[in-house]
């Protein structure tokens, strides 16, 4: 059998495979979240979010609502040098995002059940 042909067979192959997979892929809800931030906002995201005391001051000035909330939480970056993962019985992650042309951080405490939004800071 010649080269040609072999990469043909191969070609041919991959390709039925992919449209398998398409098929029994589409419309499943699944993810690729292989890295470490990742990993930490999908764990995050499929809790259920309260918000502090010291947050809720930014939810009743109108500052930020929770759509936006829920879109930075998706969006944003996890800052793991500044972040306390291992802290019990909590750990506290560090999210960075952008948000009306300022730079937000937000603290997020995630526990076993919820994520708890401890505070916001605003820098230009």
């Amino acid at each position: 059998m010649k080269l040609i042909q072999r990469i043909g067979y191969y070609l041919g192959g991959f390709s039925l495979g992919l449209v398998i997979l398409a098929f029994f892929l589409n419309g499943k809800k699944t993810s690729c979240s292989y890295g470490p931030e990742a990993r930490v906002l999908k764990n995050i995201n499929t809790k259920k979010l309260l918000y502090s005391k010291d947050f809720r001051v930014y939810l009743d000035n109108d500052f930020i609502d929770s759509i936006d909330i829920k879109h930075i939480l998706k969006k944003g970056h996890i800052n793991f040098s500044k972040s306390n993962p291992r802290k019990k019985p909590c750990g506290v992650y560090i999210l960075e995002s952008s948000y009306n042309d300022e730079d937000i951080t937000f603290s997020i405490e995630n526990c076993d059940s919820i994520a708890t939004i401890l505070n916001l800071e605003k820098s230009n």
